[in-house]
């Protein structure tokens, strides 16, 4: 009998090294035309899951999917992120949930990477429980048009869709189960 692979046993492991200060950074504080998108992952009775971890891709503002590589900087001695290059927009996050299931990614608005697609977020999310993870979406605006969005019922459709708050700040809670679950992809 060989032992369990991580996918076959229940985690975290992903404790160590893969969350960084700063990963949920795409763009620094007081950028001009960021935005601010954060919520709270949650189990199905609504409690938050406090060792969630979440990757975030996305289109640059123009619609671009290369990102920039090697804008993302390690210190050499530590391994510690030592900050961006401050140029390239790499559309890549990863952010640990706190101890109250909550995450924050300050990123620039996505534009659009199809013609006539609305623009979004992607969202990979890791928790304890889950065997593989969770593919999502966040949009910034609900308009026709988009084929994911026009495929879901209403209920289902505004699980995918951020809440603006404020000028410039929305919120997406991550629902894993129950009646508000979150939809969930599957590319298998």
């Amino acid at each position: 009998m060989r032992p369990p692979t991580p996918s076959q046993t229940i985690g975290p492991f992903y404790g160590y090294a893969l969350p960084f200060a700063g990963g949920g950074d795409l763009v620094p504080p007081g950028h001009p035309g960021a935005i601010i998108v954060h919520g709270a992952v949650l189990d199905g009775a609504g409690q938050p899951i406090p060792d969630a971890l979440l990757e975030f891709w996305q289109a640059d503002p123009a619609g671009g999917l290369t990102g920039a590589p090697g804008s993302m900087r390690r210190d050499p001695v530590t391994g510690s992120f030592a900050g961006r290059s401050g140029v390239g927009f790499t559309g890549f996050g990863r952010v640990a949930a706190d101890a109250d299931g909550h995450w924050t990614l300050r990123t620039l608005p996505p534009g659009p990477a199809a013609p006539g697609a609305l623009p979004y977020i992607s969202v990979c999310v890791f928790a304890r429980g889950l065997l593989h993870h969770l593919y999502t979406r966040v949009y910034l605006e609900d308009a026709a048009g988009d084929p994911l969005l026009d495929s879901l019922d209403p209920d289902r459709r505004a699980t995918l869709i951020a809440r603006p708050e404020q000028d410039g700040t929305y919120r997406f809670d991550i629902r894993l189960q129950g009646g508000e679950e979150t939809v969930f992809l599957d590319f298998g």
